[in-house]
């Protein structure tokens, strides 16, 4: 369990208003090779501070799997095509993974020539 030879990953954790808007947004990534994968977990419940106020609502959540290189361009496409102003969207280092397996989000996020 180590980095692939080909660079490290991370996964990118986003919130979305509904899962249609999740299920659009990591389509496009993924065809767009900003992920390799993103799984869209269902429904959670959010309660936040905005604009002064406590508010909660309804999100689903998606982790999004890419290399480390291109998370800022995952990162940046999700919030152009995403509905809030705010959109929560972070990525977090993987530690640790199996080979084949970060070889093949390496493989499959980013240039497709890589």
């Amino acid at each position: 369990m180590t980095d692939s030879p080909r660079g490290a990953i991370v996964s990118v954790y986003a919130t979305f208003a509904d899962e249609s808007e999740a299920n659009r947004i990591a389509r496009a990534v993924v065809e767009e090779r900003l992920a390799a994968c993103a799984n869209i977990l269902g429904p959670c419940r959010s309660i936040y501070r905005w604009q002064g106020q406590i508010e909660e609502a309804g999100e689903v959540v998606a982790v999004l799997k890419t290399r480390a290189e291109v998370a800022d361009a995952l990162i940046a496409r999700i919030a152009a095509l995403h509905s809030y102003d705010v959109p929560a969207i972070v990525a977090w280092p993987v530690t640790g993974a199996l080979d084949r397996y970060a070889a093949w989000v390496c493989n499959e996020s980013g240039d497709a020539t890589r």
